[in-house]
């Protein structure tokens, strides 16, 4: 097997909406109160909402910028390129890239529709999330069959609702949905409450992947705000970590034995250490905690119910006997910071190419198709669908820098690098972000909820 022979599905993308996305989704009226992009008289760009402006655009997408120039937030659409926001040219970029399929998070309505969810007007709420879903499998994804993975946002206020979205949305085709990889941090019960059994056996029912993305609940991974900004790039993917643990010692996997997960851009390298450290806890403890796992062991019931994904993560593919080779799933994160675009085929290979070709493809597109029932090549002929093949369909993608795009840069480098605090204080500035919900970030016609960095 070569390089060029792989067949790569990312399950951890993201898409940047564009403005005409509420067009053939929404009525009139209803069109009337959802988002729309405006140009400020700085030329910057921002979402307005029900009177908030959510200037989050693009937070992050510097996908084709020289790596000098990561550190400068978009603040327009015209900073990105234009895969980002354009479905057509997104397929040219997946080409270019060598990637067949693709599942992508949402970026205006936040990980899991907060934006929506938390209006107080829960008709308006349902309505745009359902629209939301509509243009996203509709319109994002079904422009190109075969190309994409759909994924729904939920309706967090309501678990009745959330579950009959989760049947709705199964009919279009759709069998993944977003949802915080820590619920208590949105002010939602926790995972080991009941008010979760409506939405968890909707799931179950219709074979949908729940996907807990890093940060959706939990923030970011901060620490002091004068510590070098790698230090929260480095430690963000390890708080599903924490997540993991909730699951597993949760009721909810086993009590619903066809339940599956996704920790989304959480890396892999991690997992073996969790899963013996679980299985110690549970053999040390039981006896006093009153746990039961029945003839299983933990690591037992997370490989059955968890799905994980990695960018570029040797250590992981090396251990990947211990983590459950059906478990492993590949991404490419675009067109956030840390994604490997236009090279992702030569950075995968670097750890690929001593590994048996049905672990490779297991863990390239297999696993993908399996867990969220995804099935390109009944549209799609196989031979179309390589690295190889769809990088000849590519040879028009202009890959020419975007030096000098603009937007907000990370600080004056007083300090000699880049803080934590520095970040914190660009993306307040470039997105007008409040850190509460108080009278004054609503008077100053911000969300405090979908732009929050911590929550990037």
């Amino acid at each position: 097997m070569e390089m060029n022979d792989m067949i790569l599905v990312s399950v951890d993308d993201h898409v940047c909406e564009p403005p005409d996305m509420w067009d053939g989704v929404l009525s009139p009226e209803w069109k009337a109160r959802a988002p729309k992009l405006v140009t400020r008289d700085d030329g910057t760009n921002a979402w307005v909402f029900e009177g908030q402006q959510i200037p989050n655009v693009g937070l992050n997408a510097v996908a084709g910028r020289p790596k000098e120039e990561y550190g400068m937030e978009p603040t327009a659409l015209s900073q990105l390129r234009k895969g980002c926001y354009d479905v057509d040219a997104r397929i040219d970029d997946m080409n270019v890239n060598g990637v067949l399929g693709s599942l992508c998070f949402p970026s205006v309505p936040g990980f899991c529709g907060e934006l929506f969810g938390r209006n107080d007007d829960k008709e308006l709420a349902r309505v745009m999330t359902q629209a939301y879903n509509d243009w996203h499998i509709d319109a994002w994804c079904g422009s190109h069959p075969g190309r994409f993975i759909p994924l729904a946002i939920p309706m967090m206020w309501d678990p009745k609702l959330l579950a009959e979205e989760v049947r709705r949305v199964a009919k279009k085709g759709c069998h993944a949905i977003s949802f915080p990889d820590t619920p208590t941090g949105l002010g939602h019960p926790s995972l080991h409450s009941d008010h979760w059994e409506p939405f968890w056996k909707a799931c179950a029912d219709e074979g949908t992947v729940i996907c807990m993305h890093i940060g959706s609940g939990t923030g970011m991974a901060l620490n002091e705000m004068d510590a070098p900004i790698e230090i929260m790039i480095t430690g963000t993917p390890i708080t599903l970590f924490g997540v993991a643990t909730e699951l597993t010692f949760s009721e909810v996997l086993r009590k619903y034995p066809d339940l599956k997960f996704a920790m989304s851009e959480g890396g892999v390298g991690w997992i073996p250490y969790f899963l013996e450290r679980a299985d110690y806890v549970y053999e040390h403890h039981h006896g006093w905690t009153h746990q039961d796992f029945g003839d299983k062991k933990p690591s037992d019931v997370f490989k059955e119910h968890c799905v994980t994904c990695f960018i570029d993560d040797d250590a992981g593919v090396r251990n990947r006997d211990l983590i459950g080779i059906d478990t492993l799933t590949w991404e490419c994160d675009y067109p956030h910071s840390d994604t490997t675009w236009p090279l992702s085929p030569e950075k995968l290979w670097r750890s690929m190419k001593d590994v048996p070709k049905d672990e490779v493809d297991k863990i390239t597109h297999l696993n993908a198709m399996k867990h969220f029932r995804y099935d390109p090549f009944s549209v799609l002929p196989r031979e179309e669908c390589t690295v190889g093949a769809l990088r000849e369909k590519a040879k028009h993608v202009d890959l020419t820098p975007l030096a000098g795009g603009g937007g907000k840069p990370p600080s004056d480098y007083a300090k000699g690098y880049v803080t934590i605090g520095d970040i914190v204080q660009q993306l307040s500035s470039a997105y007008s972000v409040a850190w509460d919900n108080g009278p004054e970030a609503k008077e100053a016609g911000t969300s405090s909820n979908t732009s929050d960095p911590r929550r990037a």
